[in-house]
């Protein structure tokens, strides 16, 4: 049946119409596979000599030890954002004499045909079996690979459970973010060490090799909750919009600013409930801890707000222009709908505006755990959050309306490039690059605040200004919108 369920799925993607853009989109992602998988087989096989070059003095196996479960932290952070889901057609086979035990199989099993799978294999096992093997002996090379092997499939399945219950409650994605972050955030302020609890797991796994089973049992489990949750789930009732009788009114908070809100109520829905869109705002999510490679001390105590006004501007409005880069193609394929529709076009420009004002807050509060480094911090993203409501929503807004390329919001937004085009690397021009240039005389004549309160005061005085900027942007979207439809039905 297995073999069946492939058989259908390479037919389905040769008769797709968009097989050639398939196509096209693997051998580019091949290409970046490759790659990767080229510094994994060098990092495996020269990991003695890298260690003994970058720490010199240090037991190659110690270090090792220490960077299996920071390997593995980093595997969760990164396979939560772009890991796909294993797909399957599952309706025409729900009403056939095929057990749903069979489907679930079929896509657990194909879930671990991922390439996040395939390199730790490169990374860890030359050095096991060129370094642990001679050190330590047969049984502790055994121990370790169940222990790698472990990890990988607990990984796999931990993610799949994560993606498949945030597809109903938000909650658990961002838990699983949040989780990952605050491990990332206390190994960083140095309240816990992650590699050396790695170290002292690994150090005790190679002592007594009976204790790797653990690994196994632990991907043994997340598998069966895994499974479990997806049979439960494997219904058609299950695969269809739960309620079709909910309206806008869902988000009561948005009922105060009435037709505006109801609008925005419409498009958080369309965010929510498709898996592209849905993605690129938990992006912003992720890139909370964005500052840690950009904010240090020395920066801070010297006032240098230049050099960390990037990162400012760009965590505060994350959601801003990872989600407004797009802007009108999210819905472009009821784009026709819109227009044909007795929508208020002022409204509709609004509702974006608020959408923006409300992410945008609500990642500048997130982001002030900031403060806990220093309090300069937080001055700098709250001149960095007046910027992006009062200039950084006005250059999203108006630029896109020069945004013709249709979008699928359905498909994931890991390595996809549909409706990327050149608006979108303009767009970053005067979005991230226009604040630096205005801070750059102020820090050259060592007036860092003053630079700062220049940035705040041109933000807010877009603000004051954001009406005006309305009445603009919806006379270039009335001049351009047949264009922008015309674009959509490509």
């Amino acid at each position: 049946m297995l073999a069946t369920f492939l058989t259908h799925q390479w037919k389905s993607f040769w008769r797709s119409r968009n097989k050639a853009g398939s196509i096209a989109a693997q051998i580019v992602l091949g290409f970046f596979m490759l790659y990767f998988l080229v510094v994994a087989i060098g990092v495996g096989f020269w990991m003695t000599a890298l260690i003994e070059k970058i720490m010199p003095g240090i037991d190659p196996t110690v270090v090792f030890n220490g960077l299996i479960l920071y390997y593995f932290l980093l595997d969760l952070a990164l396979r939560i954002q772009m890991q796909e889901l294993p797909t399957l057609s599952v309706v025409p086979y729900l009403h056939l004499n095929i057990s749903r035990k069979t489907i679930v199989n079929f896509l657990n099993l194909k879930s671990l045909f991922s390439f996040f799978n395939i390199l730790p294999f490169f990374i860890f096992f030359p050095f096991i079996f060129i370094n642990i093997s001679t050190s330590q002996g047969v049984l502790s090379v055994i121990a370790y690979v169940l222990a790698i092997l472990g990890l990988i499939v607990f990984n796999n399945f931990l993610v799949l459970y994560i993606k498949r219950k945030a597809i109903n409650n938000v909650a658990v994605f961002a838990a699983g973010i949040a989780l990952v972050l605050g491990l990332a955030a206390l190994d960083y302020y140095a309240l816990i060490s992650i590699r050396d609890f790695s170290n002292m797991l690994f150090q005790a796994v190679a002592k007594l090799p009976f204790l790797a089973i653990i690994f196994p049992i632990a991907a043994t489990v997340i598998y069966i909750i895994n499974a479990k949750f997806l049979t439960a789930n494997l219904y058609t009732e299950e695969l269809s919009t739960k309620d079709d009788k909910k309206v806008s009114t869902d988000y009561p908070f948005l009922n105060s600013f009435g037709r505006v809100g109801e609008l925005a109520a419409l498009e958080l829905k369309l965010i929510l409930r498709h898996k592209r869109s849905r993605t690129s705002v938990i992006m912003g999510f992720l890139f909370l801890a964005y500052g840690f490679f950009f904010y240090r001390m020395p920066l801070i105590e010297a006032n240098e707000f230049g050099k960390m006004l990037f990162a400012a501007v760009f965590i505060t409005g994350i959601t801003i222009s990872f989600y407004g880069q797009f802007m009108y193609a999210w819905q472009s394929s009821h784009f026709d709908g819109l227009l044909s529709n007795k929508i208020n076009y002022s409204d509709f420009i609004k509702a974006k505006f608020l959408l923006f004002t409300i992410s945008s807050t609500l990642i500048t509060i997130l982001s002030s755990f900031y403060g806990f480094m220093s309090y300069k911090l937080l001055i700098l993203h709250v001149a960095a959050y007046i910027y992006n409501l009062g200039v950084g929503t006005v250059v999203v807004l108006y630029f896109a309306n020069f945004n013709y390329k249709r979008l699928d919001i359905t498909s994931s937004a890991s390595f996809n490039w549909q409706g990327v085009g050149a608006t979108q690397w303009l767009l970053g021009l005067p979005l991230l690059l226009l604040p630096i240039m205005i801070y750059l005389p102020f820090g050259i004549l060592n007036l860092p605040y003053w630079g700062l309160a220049t940035i705040a005061f041109l933000g807010l005085i877009g603000l004051l200004m954001r009406n005006f900027w309305v009445k603009v942007i919806v006379k270039k979207f009335e001049k351009q919108r047949y264009k922008i439809a015309e674009g959509f039905r490509e």
